[in-house]
């Protein structure tokens, strides 16, 4: 059996200190990886349902056969991203995450995953602000500015409601999701994890932005409270052959 507790790194970032904790779970038998950012949880192994049916409900969404090119925001342990490459084997995929540390613990294999997305071919990790890539004219492509994509899948904050950090609040109103919508092809998907149950508000907004959109609650079971517990995926669809 592993050790009950460890800390398997811990760095300072310009938003709070980040770290990486293993921990074993004596009730379940299993080991739980967390990511923690000061005192508040980001992300556990022990809940990635909704995670990967935020990648399964955006795939499920594009309309088009073609190898899709897609961003993912926020790469965490890397299910939404994992999810992507299962679903869309042929995808051309980068994933933005503005911690280095996280990063590194994909190259380094620190995570259950171990290092498969930062060597697959079909995936680049890039380091950024999604938030402000999001809001400029260059958006997510370093390599390539302007580029547009099939679909872009955000999981960062908890919710459009519960922000990490307040400055990423102008991207839940209006203008926020225009912007973001410039870098979507005609027809293309945004999609977006939370924490909470469906916000009829924030639905409000992507009505006012995208052609269609709706809120997909995700309900898996909690072993921990033995209870039934739901999160929401929000999928939105740019206008069908015509821009953003």
């Amino acid at each position: 059996m592993s050790a009950l507790f460890e800390e398997l790194d811990y760095c300072p970032t310009p938003i709070g200190a980040v770290s990486l904790r293993r921990r074993r779970d004596l009730k379940l038998g299993v080991d739980v990886f967390e990511i923690k950012l000061g005192d508040e949880s980001l992300m556990t192994s022990l809940f990635t349902a909704s995670e990967i049916a935020l990648a399964r409900l955006g795939i499920a969404a594009l309309d088009d056969a073609r190898a899709p090119n897609i961003v993912v925001g926020g790469l965490g342990l890397g299910y939404t991203a994992q999810a992507v490459l299962e679903g869309a084997p042929d995808a051309s995929l980068i994933v933005v995450e503005a911690l280095a540390p996280v990063i590194e613990w994909h190259e380094n294999g620190l995570l259950p995953l171990g290092t498969a997305l930062a060597e697959d071919p079909h995936c680049r990790l890039v380091q950024g602000d999604f938030f402000a890539m999001g809001a400029s004219e260059e958006g997510f492509d370093p390599e390539t500015p302007g580029r547009s994509f099939d679909a872009i899948l955000v999981d960062i904050d908890h919710s459009p409601a519960a922000l990490l950090d307040e400055r990423s609040e102008s991207f839940y109103q209006p203008d926020g999701l225009r912007k973001l919508a410039r870098h979507l092809r005609p027809g293309a998907v945004f999609g977006l994890w939370s924490d909470a149950l469906p916000d009829d508000a924030f639905l409000a907004r992507l009505d006012s932005v995208f052609a269609e959109a709706r809120a997909e609650p995700v309900t898996f079971h909690n072993p921990l409270q033995d209870r039934p517990f739901t999160q929401t995926v929000y999928v939105a669809r740019t206008e069908p052959g015509a821009a953003s």
